[in-house]
């Protein structure tokens, strides 16, 4: 069964990378998969969407992901903005880094309902591990633990070869405490 991912994010925060990350992780999961940006000529900051696609069987589908089953959403002030909630199948799941109040996202959101919503501190731990506010790295740690779709090695695995040793090694620390966190291992976060 085919399953898609919507990534946003702003120009610059490595949604194109996290898409790439989480498409070979799927691939070391024995997943057919594909990763793909749409972006044009955006400046640093500009709204940008990044898409993943995986199968256990070949994929022949070759345009934008429109009714993601998961969504990503690495800076929540793009809600204002951008319908990030558009087209979500019904049981989908939506990934925020946010720690604003579950009812101010939800009315950001148009009033979708709370059950397909997880919040998450990303910004928090990416400062306290990495010490810069890239969260892309901690946000395919806590997409591993909530979707079960992609094992959390895999995703580590494909960090540390994306970033090198010890930028790796420190990205893929942020993607396991964030793994942990959703599990409920919180580590003081």
């Amino acid at each position: 069964m085919m399953k898609e991912i919507r990534i946003h994010g702003r120009g610059g925060q490595g949604s194109v990378t996290m898409a790439s990350i989480l498409a070979l992780s799927f691939f070391d999961d024995g997943n057919y998969c594909q990763a793909f940006p749409s972006f044009g000529s955006e400046r640093t900051g500009a709204p940008v969407q990044a898409f993943v696609r995986f199968s256990n069987k070949p994929i022949r589908t070759r345009h934008q992901i429109y009714d993601p089953d998961y969504i990503i959403v690495q800076d929540a002030t793009i809600i204002k903005s951008v319908p990030v909630y558009k087209g979500m199948k019904e049981g989908g799941k939506i990934l925020i880094n946010s720690e604003i109040n579950m009812k101010d996202i939800i009315e950001e959101l148009g009033g979708v309902g709370e059950e397909g919503v997880v919040l998450f501190p990303a910004l928090k731990i990416a400062l306290k591990i990495l010490n810069k506010p890239i969260v892309n790295t901690t946000l395919l740690g806590a997409f591993s633990a909530i979707s079960r779709d992609v094992d959390i090695e895999s995703i580590k695995k494909e960090i540390e070869n994306r970033f090198g040793s010890k930028l790796g090694r420190l990205n893929a620390e942020a993607a396991q405490v964030a793994y942990n966190y959703i599990k409920g291992d919180t580590g003081g976060f």
